[in-house]
């Protein structure tokens, strides 16, 4: 009896609850038809602030300037012997000129065996390698696409920049093509490990963001000028945390050309092998190189220049010491590289040397770096 009773109470709350439902639903229909309900109205806007209306102008006249990178890696199909192209990654550049030429960071192509380049009308081309220079993370990509559908980026200087200037970023991070940030220029001549381990001076930090995919792409002053290329970001976590890295233009500009004529770049050599900075430190030796070893046939040999030779230990004989070129000081090997790629081989520098005490000039004729 008791389930009995147990079933009709159910039952009956059961029922009761559908009849409030129903009445709940008839009341709100009721309500809804009754009570308005309109759009509301649109505050006025206003004009653009000139800060958005620049904003706004330089990526209208740059982003048909920047591309999207994928790349990709040949694999062997073991069952039908097809090659085929696994997809890599990707990331972002911008086009040089009307010839096709496209320039990117190296490591955005680094390994690959395959890469297309998707402009901003969203046509893609198979691109071929003109050119790298890993030293510097730049390179050069050429598209066979007609010049009507190519937008040369402007191209702007960093000797002059200031810390505290507008600059925008526009590439693809994550994938997402065609993405502006802004922000300012946080420092200057900054320095960073390119993928050789040569350092890379006179970067420029921002704090406009920038993320995985933007690597390639262009950084802008106000003018919507390049200024430099991003190339890094400083992230414990590999997502951007406020600090990012761009190879400053002035650079850009002097190696492209060289990587389109030429394909590589042609290191001018001065023939020697140079001490590290802990070889100075033990003999007590100033800022500068010192030349450990001379190749025979080498520019140093042909000027006169001797090396540091050890007799016993603890011992040496004298050698030169290179603390400038062309009035430029030389305080490590780094630099003396760095300085070294202003110049061409064939071309003479005048080197200022110490031997001991005896400080003296020496013009030398630059070789080729042997290939």
């Amino acid at each position: 009896m008791r389930s009995a009773h147990r079933f009709t109470l159910l039952s009956l709350l059961f029922i009761l609850f559908i009849v409030l439902a129903a009445s709940l639903g008839t009341l709100l229909a009721k309500t809804a038809g009754t009570t308005p309900a309109q759009p509301r109205a649109i505050a006025p806007r206003g004009e653009l602030t000139a800060d958005e209306r620049n904003t706004v102008e330089i990526f209208a006249l740059t982003s048909p300037s920047v591309v999207h990178i994928t790349t990709a890696r040949q694999a062997l199909n073991l069952f039908t012997l097809n090659v085929l192209e696994i997809p890599q990654g990707t990331g972002s550049g911008f086009v040089w000129d009307e010839a096709g030429h496209v320039v990117t960071n190296f490591h955005v192509i680094q390994g690959a065996d395959a890469a297309r380049v998707t402009l901003a009308d969203q046509s893609t081309w198979r691109a071929k390698l003109v050119g790298v220079y890993p030293d510097r993370d730049l390179a050069v990509l050429r598209i066979d696409a007609p010049p009507e559908r190519l937008r040369p980026i402007p191209i702007g200087e960093s000797k002059g920049l200031k810390v505290g200037q507008k600059v925008l970023a526009i590439g693809n991070p994550f994938g997402l093509d065609q993405s502006l940030t802004t922000g300012v220029v946080s420092a200057l001549n900054r320095e960073i490990q390119s993928v050789t381990g040569r350092t890379i001076r006179g970067v420029i930090q921002t704090d406009a963001a920038i993320n995985p995919g933007n690597s390639g792409g262009p950084l802008l002053d106000s003018a919507g000028r390049l200024i430099g290329v991003n190339t890094a970001i400083y992230s414990p976590s590999g997502a951007f945390a406020g600090i990012g890295f761009a190879i400053p233009v002035d650079e850009v500009n002097r190696i492209v050309p060289r990587l389109i004529r030429e394909g590589r770049i042609r290191r001018p050599v001065l023939g020697i092998a140079a001490a590290s900075p802990a070889f100075n430190k033990a003999l007590g030796l100033p800022p500068g190189v010192a030349i450990l070893r001379v190749d025979p046939d080498g520019p140093a040999a042909r000027a006169g220049l001797k090396p540091f030779v050890p007799v016993t230990e603890g011992s040496v004989v004298v050698g030169d010491l290179i603390v400038a070129i062309d009035g430029i000081p030389t305080p490590d090997a780094d630099t003396l590289l760095d300085v070294l790629e202003r110049y061409r081989p064939g071309d003479t520098v005048t080197l200022e040397v110490l031997r001991g005490t005896e400080r003296r000039r020496v013009a030398v004729t630059l070789d080729a770096a042997a290939s």
